[in-house]
C-alpha cells in the first residue's frame, strides 16, 4: 500500500509520454469520441483552480481488490499538490517534491516540459490526441464511456477506459488495463472548481518535515 500512488504515476507516465502516430492499417479514431474528449479538455482549461478527492483501486485479473488509496488533489495553473496517506507531493510548475513518510525521505526532481512529463493537469486535457485510437462505447444515464487503445503496442497496458460526466463535461474515472492482468481505477469525487486555493498550498517547506532526508535529483 505504501507505494500505490507511485504505481499510478508510473502507469500514467507510460500512457502519456509517447508521441506516436497511428501506423497504416490500424484504423482511425471515432469522430464522436473525439468531440467528447475535446469538449472535456476545453472545459477543464476554463478552471482557474481545482480541488478534488480521489480514490485509486487496484484489482487483479479476477477482479479481486489488491489495494485502495484515497487522497486529495489540488491544481492551480501549472502547480499541483497531491495528499495521500504516507505521501505528500508538491509541484511549483518547475520542480516536484515527493515526501515519503515511511522512508523518511523527500525526493526533489525537475519537471522537463520538453519530454512530456506527466502532470495531473494532463490527465484532464488533450492527453489522448497522439497516443491513442479511441471510440465511444456507450452514452447512457448521463455517463459517456470512451475506450482508448494505445498506438504503441510495446506499452505494458492494452486498454484505457475513460468515464465522462456528460452534463459537466468532466472525467469521473479512468480504468487502466495492464497486459499482466491488473486493473487500476482512478476515480474523481467532489471536484470543486470554484474554491480559492492559497498559493501557499503548493509551496514546499522542509521545516514541516523534521528529520527527513532531502535527496536532490535535479
Amino acid at each position: 500500500m505504501k507505494k500505490i500512488f507511485n504505481v499510478l504515476i508510473v502507469l500514467l507516465a507510460m500512457i502519456f509520454t509517447a508521441n506516436a502516430q497511428a501506423p497504416k492499417g490500424m484504423g482511425s479514431s471515432d469522430p464522436e469520441a473525439k468531440k467528447i474528449l475535446d469538449a472535456v479538455s476545453a472545459r477543464f482549461k476554463t478552471f482557474k483552480s481545482v480541488q478534488s478527492n480521489f480514490t485509486l483501486k487496484i484489482e487483479n485479473a479476477l477482479n479481486k481488490v489488491l489495494g485502495n488509496k484515497t487522497g486529495t488533489l489540488y491544481m492551480k495553473g501549472t502547480r499541483y499538490r497531491i495528499k495521500v496517506s504516507g505521501q505528500d507531493i508538491f509541484s511549483d510548475g518547475s520542480n516536484v517534491w515527493t515526501v515519503d513518510a515511511a522512508a523518511k525521505e523527500i525526493t526533489l526532481t525537475k519537471l522537463d516540459p520538453s519530454n512530456n512529463t506527466i502532470t495531473p493537469q494532463k490527465l484532464f486535457t488533450n492527453f489522448y490526441d497522439k497516443d491513442f485510437l479511441y471510440k465511444l462505447n456507450s452514452d447512457a444515464k448521463g455517463i459517456q464511456e470512451i475506450e482508448l487503445t494505445p498506438i504503441d503496442k510495446s506499452k505494458l497496458f492494452h486498454k484505457v477506459i475513460v468515464f465522462i460526466n456528460k452534463a459537466a463535461k468532466t472525467i469521473t474515472s479512468t480504468k487502466i488495463f495492464e497486459k499482466a492482468g491488473n486493473h487500476y481505477t482512478y476515480t474523481v469525487s467532489g471536484m470543486n472548481t470554484s474554491t480559492i486555493i492559497p498559493d501557499a498550498t503548493f509551496t514546499f517547506n522542509q521545516k514541516n518535515y523534521p528529520g527527513m532526508e532531502l535527496v536532490d535529483l535535479r
